[in-house]
Order: C-alpha cells, then sequence, then structure tokens
C-alpha cells in the first residue's frame, strides 16, 4: 500500500541520486569570457590584449571576447574590469594608468581595486633626441639642461603621460627640478616623434619600439633607456645609468586582473592560463616582432609592484603640480 510516507521518501531517494548524478555548480569556466581593454583598437595594448586573448582560449576551453572600452585616458575601461560582477566572465588588461589616474583626478580607482593575475610586458622609456643633436650621451644632455634650464623642450604624449613621468622622473634623479625640460603635450607618442624631427621640441621619452622606425630612418637617436639592463634587440643603446651615473629607471607595463570579489577557482585558472600564454613560443615571437619588453610577474608580485609604482608616480606628479 502506497501511503503518504512512503510517496514522499520516494521523491527524496529520486531527488538525492539526482544530485549526486550532476555536480552543484559548473566548473569554471563553462562560457565565453569578456576582456576588457581600456584602449582603441589597433594599438599597442589593444594587439597585446587579443593575443593573451586567442592563446588563453586554448587553455581554457571557451571563446574570449576583447572588448574595447576607451574614454578619459583609460578610466572608463578601467573601470568597467573593476566595476565588472565578479563571477570570473568579465576580466580586462591593466596599464600603468591605474597608478596615476586617481592622483591626477581621471578617477579614483587605484590597483588595489583589481584581483591581478599577472603582467606580460615591461616597455622602459628612452631618451630620444634628433639625429643631428650636439649632445652624443644622455650624460651630456644633461649637462646642456643644468647650463640652460627651460630651454630644452620634452614630449612623448599627454600631460602625466608615462613618458613625461620618465622625463621628469630623470631630471629630479640628476639633481634638477622635475619641470627642468618643459613638457609640451601632444595627442600621442608618434606625434610628438614628429615634432622632434620637425624640431618642436628636443627629447622624446617615449620607448625604443615606438621610435624604431624613425631611428632606423636615421631622423632620431635614442641616447638611453631608463632600465636596469640594456634591451634585447637594442643591445648599443646604453642605460641612463651607463651613460650618465644617474641611477633612473621607469617603464609603461601592461598586465591582466579582475574585479575584486572573484572565486578562487576563477583566479587560478585564468592566472595559470595567462602564465602558460606567457611562456609560450608565440608570445614570444609576436612581442620581439612588435618590440614590445617581456615581462612577467605573477598575480601577487604584480599587485605589489603597483603599489610601489603608485607611491613613485604620486611624488613625481606631485612635484610637477599635476596631482589633485
Amino acid at each position: 500500500m502506497l501511503t503518504r510516507r512512503n510517496l514522499l521518501s520516494a521523491f527524496a531517494a529520486v531527488a538525492l541520486a539526482s544530485t549526486a548524478a550532476s555536480p552543484a555548480f559548473a566548473e569554471y569556466p563553462d562560457r565565453p569570457i569578456q576582456m576588457v581593454v581600456p584602449w582603441g583598437a589597433g594599438g599597442g595594448s589593444d594587439a597585446v590584449a587579443r593575443i593573451i586573448a586567442s592563446l588563453m582560449e586554448k587553455e581554457l576551453g571557451q571563446p574570449i571576447a576583447v572588448i574595447n572600452k576607451t574614454g578619459g585616458s583609460g578610466a572608463v575601461g578601467h573601470q568597467a574590469i573593476a566595476g565588472a560582477k565578479p563571477d570570473g566572465y568579465t576580466i580586462g588588461m591593466i596599464t600603468m594608468e591605474v597608478t596615476t589616474m586617481h592622483w591626477v583626478g581621471f578617477s579614483q580607482l587605484k590597483s588595489t581595486d583589481f584581483v591581478p593575475f599577472g603582467q606580460v610586458n615591461f616597455d622602459p622609456a628612452a631618451v630620444t633626441v634628433r639625429a643631428d643633436a650636439p649632445y652624443k650621451t644622455v650624460g651630456e644632455f644633461i649637462e646642456a639642461v643644468k647650463a640652460e634650464p627651460g630651454k630644452y623642450k620634452s614630449s612623448g604624449g599627454g600631460a602625466g603621460a608615462v613618458s613625461h613621468i620618465g622625463i621628469a622622473g630623470l631630471m629630479k634623479a640628476a639633481g634638477l627640478a622635475p619641470d627642468s625640460a618643459p613638457w609640451v603635450t601632444m595627442d600621442s607618442a608618434a606625434t610628438a616623434q614628429q615634432e622632434l624631427v620637425a624640431g618642436g621640441v628636443e627629447v622624446v621619452g617615449s620607448s625604443l619600439g615606438e621610435t624604431r622606425a624613425l631611428t632606423e630612418a636615421g631622423k632620431v637617436r635614442p641616447l638611453a633607456v631608463m632600465a636596469d639592463e640594456r634591451l634585447p634587440g637594442f643591445d648599443d643603446v646604453q642605460t641612463v645609468k651607463e651613460a650618465s651615473g644617474v641611477d633612473w629607471s621607469y617603464a609603461t607595463w601592461r598586465g591582466f586582473a579582475g574585479p575584486v570579489g572573484m572565486p578562487d577557482e576563477a583566479i587560478a585558472k585564468l592566472s595559470a592560463a595567462l602564465e602558460k600564454a606567457y611562456n609560450s613560443q608565440e608570445f614570444a615571437d609576436f612581442m620581439k616582432n612588435r618590440g614590445f619588453g617581456m615581462k612577467w610577474r605573477n598575480g601577487a608580485d604584480f599587485a605589489a609592484f603597483m603599489v610601489e609604482a603608485d607611491i613613485v608616480n604620486g611624488a613625481i606628479l606631485k612635484d610637477l603640480g599635476l596631482a589633485k
């Protein structure tokens, strides 16, 4: 005889069997992932993000769609990453601007508003002059600035950009006022380089990769790179310290992160996939062909590095009167 008690027991048994037969949660990731890039399509950051996305797809087994969200000197895209639902399905590229934008008032975001997976790129700024400039070393250029502060104009992009901080930091490290080589704001590094060739400015703080074409054309000459060691592929370019004795290095960089609050499983899988992509020959060849520097830091090391970079950038931006 089928009693109510027996019927309930039967339902419970079916439910238990169903639960045992299927997992409580789908394994991450079980659907496509969105990768936000705070910069425009076709640029260096976009190119690095797309190669990384294609390599991570192979490891994760899910498509990764690269979405460009521009505006606010990187603030719009970075906010889209930090403010995303922390489920692991919206991640993004973060760049050095995350350690400057809160200083200059573009956003209140800081590096601590992200969960970093790793850093993949590190492009030191360089000191580049016209090919016919009278100074042959960065030491000679520094001496020229000391003799006539304010005469030699510098550029490389917008105010507070990596090249601006790089040149200002070099001046400060050499015992000069950070604005001794007055900054001329340009809309891009490419515009600044053309202005250098035309004689509108005397020095540009862009990376060696960014000035490679004009260097090979014999129109500009890099005096030194703001790095601790000479860069592969640019072995004849001395470091600032080698060339002048001034201990100064500075670079732009790129890495990947997600919003705070993500599940540990998602963080672990994304971090592992990113590291595998970084270590691939395909990525190494891509970066070499583009003239981009490679640098790996895992999530924890990347987080610590960004906190330190924030302090350095804040001090220089304050000296320049750009910090809000």
